[in-house]
């Protein structure tokens, strides 16, 4: 598993909102490039986002369903990206005096991508999330203001 964590300026509402707005997924998640559309109940569990990932022309569309969900706490993903394979992802939210520390763990689950040492999915994920977590805190801020 793959963490990284960031301490985001707005409180866990706040990036929570950014979370729930299944819309907004391509706005933080690096790699999304769209969102076609969205269930009615994201994010509850067992809702699907349908997202593409990757730039046209070699765009892959796929889905995001939730597997766990505690408002305002804990969203837990399975990302598909056929055919390169499918990652769990776990963001927790925790409330601190001066906004909210997010942890955002992501590993591999299914698919080729398994093939895949893990120091290098460190190597590639890592940053990644990391950049995904500095948009999500631009978002959340953002819209706390």
């Amino acid at each position: 598993m793959v963490t990284v964590r960031r301490e985001i300026g707005a409180a866990a509402d706040a990036v929570w909102a950014v979370l729930a707005d299944g819309w907004r997924y391509a706005s933080w998640v690096v790699g999304a490039s769209r969102i076609r559309a969205v269930d009615p109940a994201w994010p509850g569990v067992g809702a699907q986002l349908h997202h593409s990932v990757g730039m046209w022309p070699l765009e892959l569309d796929d889905t995001t369903t939730v597997l766990a969900c505690v408002p305002k706490r804990e969203l837990v993903l399975r990302a598909r990206a056929w055919p390169l394979g499918a990652a769990e992802v776990r963001l927790t939210l925790e409330d601190r005096a001066d906004g909210c520390e997010v942890v955002f763990e992501e590993d591999v689950c299914a698919g080729p991508g398994l093939l895949v040492l893990p120091p290098v999915r460190s190597a590639l994920i890592g940053p990644r999330n990391a950049e995904s977590l500095n948009r999500l805190a631009y978002l959340a801020e953002g819209g706390s203001r």
